[in-house]
């Protein structure tokens, strides 16, 4: 493809498929604004395995939110609208993953973003909206994942001050980030591998008390959810209400812990081996996952500890960050297990790690996909001989230097507001992902394609618009505590709605500046350039056969 206009574009044909000729389009109203630049020297680099893209997505998934943050819900909702939650965001998640895998595995291009698919299939002013939007969130949670790692390593000790932690942490990312994409994903597997480890060592230990395993022989069942304290603890008002906003408040607050994770498999398309292959199967499994480790994992929390216990109430009133705020550790301290803290701890930092890790990763892909596609400024498309994008990797983890913040009381204040708005910026781009799968579904019906998808998932469109529907009112009433007059409060109103009219603005703008229309025709919609492409290199992948049960478990894995 040339670089300097559109008319260099070289547009696919479908002979790959069904052999037909291409249809006429208005090329310029889907590649006008965010073309893809496909030239070699903007190229990454194919290193990333099955096993690899796949704990990727659940080290960005699994981080400080189900060790320590689930006790923060539990304590104001109770056990059974934490576990709901947590099931109720599995659906959302699960749907969220199917629109992104059905799109990437049709076009898994190097170089391809998230908001690359919004310009190609629904317009350019909400792609370059989206894309800094996301960035900017990914680049704020490598920040807040590095302050969340500083203070779980003063659990140990308070002789390093916070700033030199947080320098190691940012440093030991820039290092795994900036090699080779293939040495990242090594080692994102073995971070994310401990944290699953530990969590399910947690599950099978909770299992185990239930059953009055523990020191003490003292079965639990579930104790805790018979009043009292109850398995629900209503919320601002009392009776049926207060327990629905209960449920409510834990579902939107159980979502910041999913925000930006499915993406990271979407994300590391481009740079996948195998991706036809590899994609969908990262795609299935991602969700089951998820589903055992959140599922049980917060049923566990309602089990082993009781939402009013006074060291779980105090811990949330001192805004308690490392081992000794989890609910793990209070319900097997309350079961007679001393010592565990210490491993909860270094697994908590793992997590914090380990989602930093994949953030930073995630963020300077956003910003080098926005480069290649003329979004952002070109220099971010710079890589290095091993297909690295080292400018966006350093202006990432520049922006995630923000977590120095935390060294002073004032810098802390605003440093909460900045994660406070990445975390709505999470279910915005949701809605987003759910906009252009609607889109590319229609293009891809339009064009007779739709059953030459080489993944489709059950349930759609109806999920996509069911679940968008959901999001939307997620969006809307996050911050509904805030209305009622004994909650008001003018900073936790800016926290929550303010992300909203940034968004507006960043569209708005691009759109006033470049005139675009509303929204790509559905006849003009681009489903041609690098289909035929993608078709001739995943034809010619092989799938390795094992030769004994070895390999075959191997296979299985990666």
């Amino acid at each position: 493809m040339g670089q300097h206009g559109i008319e260099d574009v070289a547009y696919a044909s479908d002979e790959a498929g069904h052999g037909e000729a291409e249809p006429k389009l208005d090329r310029t109203a889907s590649n006008r604004i965010g073309e893809m630049n496909l030239a070699s020297g903007h190229q990454l680099q194919r290193g990333l395995k099955s096993r690899h893209i796949q704990f990727l997505a659940l080290g960005g998934a699994i981080g400080t939110g189900l060790f320590i943050g689930s006790g923060g819900i539990l304590a104001t909702t109770g056990p059974a609208p934490l576990f709901m939650a947590y099931l109720s965001m599995m659906f959302v998640v699960w749907v969220v993953m199917n629109d992104l895998a059905e799109m990437v595995t049709f076009l898994p291009m190097k170089g391809i973003s998230i908001p690359y698919f919004v310009g190609r299939f629904v317009e350019p002013s909400l792609a370059f909206a989206d894309g800094w939007n996301y960035w900017y969130a990914y680049a704020m949670l490598v920040a807040a994942e590095c302050t969340a790692g500083a203070l779980i390593l003063q659990y140990w000790t308070h002789a390093v001050p916070v700033a030199v932690w947080i320098a190691i942490q940012l440093i030991v990312i820039l290092l795994l980030n900036i090699i080779a994409v293939s040495f990242f994903g090594e080692a994102e597997f073995w971070f994310a591998s401990i944290k699953l480890l530990t969590i399910l060592g947690l599950i099978i230990l909770g299992i185990v008390l239930f059953f009055g395993g523990g020191p003490n022989h003292d079965p639990l069942y579930f104790r805790y959810w018979q009043d009292p304290p109850g398995a629900f603890v209503p919320y601002l008002v009392q009776g049926n209400t207060g327990r629905f906003l209960a449920y409510w408040t834990a579902f939107v607050r159980a979502g910041f812990s999913f925000i930006t994770s499915p993406e990271l498999i979407a994300l590391s398309a481009g740079e996948t081996v195998a991706p036809r292959r590899n994609i969908p199967k990262a795609a299935r499994r991602f969700v089951w996952r998820l589903a055992i480790f959140y599922g049980l994992g917060s049923l566990v929390i309602g089990v082993i500890v009781a939402n009013n216990d006074e060291l779980l109430l105090d811990h949330q009133r001192a805004g308690g960050s490392d081992a000794s705020a989890s609910p793990y550790v209070i319900g097997i301290a309350r079961a007679g297990i001393k010592g565990l803290d210490h491993v909860i701890n270094a697994a908590v930092l793992t997590s914090a790690w380990s989602a930093g890790n994949a953030f930073c990763y995630s963020g300077s892909r956003v910003l080098y996909s926005m480069a290649v596609n003329g979004q952002a400024p070109r220099f971010f498309s710079l890589t290095t001989r091993r297909g690295v994008p080292w400018v966006a990797v350093l202006f990432t983890l520049a922006v995630g230097c923000l977590a120095f913040l935390n060294v002073s009381n004032s810098g802390s204040q605003v440093f909460q507001w900045f994660t406070n708005i990445s975390t709505i910026s999470g279910f915005i781009a949701w809605i987003v992902i759910m906009i252009t799968y609607i889109r590319f579904r229609k293009a891809m019906e339009y064009h007779g394609l739709l059953g030459s998808l080489p993944f489709r998932t059950p349930l759609q469109p109806y999920a996509t618009y069911a679940v968008l529907f959901v999001i939307v009112l997620l969006t809307l009433t996050n911050g509904f505590q805030v209305f009622f007059p004994s909650e008001w409060s003018a900073s936790n109103f800016l926290a929550a709605y303010i992300t909203i009219p940034i968004f507006l603005v960043l569209y708005l703008g691009h759109k006033a500046y470049y005139r675009t229309r509303f929204a790509i025709r559905v006849e003009d919609v681009d489903v041609w350039t690098g289909k035929k492409e993608m078709d001739d290199m995943c034809a010619a992948d092989v799938e390795p056969v094992p030769r004994n049960w070895l390999e075959k478990a191997w296979f299985w894995l990666a």
